[in-house]
């Protein structure tokens, strides 16, 4: 497998709302995807998660359909990956952790409520910029912190939030799937393509056929 990336330009705003809206402006997409195709993928992946839910479910499915007119083979946003990934786990009860501030979390939060998913505890981290320096620690005491009985899965938000080395460790902690905004964007992806996504420890990845 070969993996390519290209990047939307870069707009100099807070993380808010506005900024995940201005990401998902049809021209920068198109853009964005014609350099991509270039090597000729198999699929591509917009892997923003605030940008791809802040418009609710009709906002991700236009994502999608801008990516398949600029000529993606096939499409998928990180947030319709975190979509899929939790109907593939059965998890209707989710608790959310997020580095967002709360206008963004709660769009989160209208987005799964529109998938029937009820969020049953949230944490948001308050950043506006550098949500990159997240440490390790910070994430793993923030899912331990929102986890509860009531929540069958943890989620965590934003791909620029480092988890994928704390995903089982998480897991065998809470006896319970923890997803990430980049575990599901690269397994929902390699699903479009007919390939699965590897990880010991991972719930999502070990499923049957997943």
């Amino acid at each position: 497998m070969s993996l390519y990336l290209t990047r939307l330009p870069y707009v100099p705003m807070p993380v808010t709302n506005e900024l995940a809206s201005a990401l998902t402006r049809p021209s920068p997409l198109r853009g964005a995807v014609r350099d991509v195709l270039v090597p000729e993928p198999e699929a591509l992946v917009y892997a923003c998660a605030s940008a791809s839910f802040v418009n609710g479910r009709a906002g991700e499915r236009e994502l999608r359909a801008t990516m398949r007119e600029a000529g993606a083979p096939s499409a998928v946003t990180s947030s319709g990956a975190l979509a899929e990934a939790l109907a593939a786990l059965g998890a209707r009860r989710v608790a959310v952790v997020t580095p967002y501030i709360d206008e963004v979390t709660e769009r989160l939060h209208r987005f799964l409520a529109e998938h029937g998913v009820s969020v049953v505890g949230s944490t948001g981290l308050g950043l506006v910029h550098r949500i990159w320096d997240l440490t390790y620690a910070e994430v793993e005491r923030a899912v331990l912190d929102v986890d509860g009985a009531k929540a069958e899965a943890v989620f965590v938000s934003c791909t620029n939030v480092r988890t994928y080395d704390l995903i089982a460790p998480l897991e065998r902690k809470l006896g319970k799937p923890v997803i990430t905004a980049n575990q599901v964007s690269m397994w929902a992806g390699l699903r479009r393509v007919g390939r699965h996504a590897v990880g010991t420890g991972q719930s999502l990845l070990e499923l049957p056929g997943a």
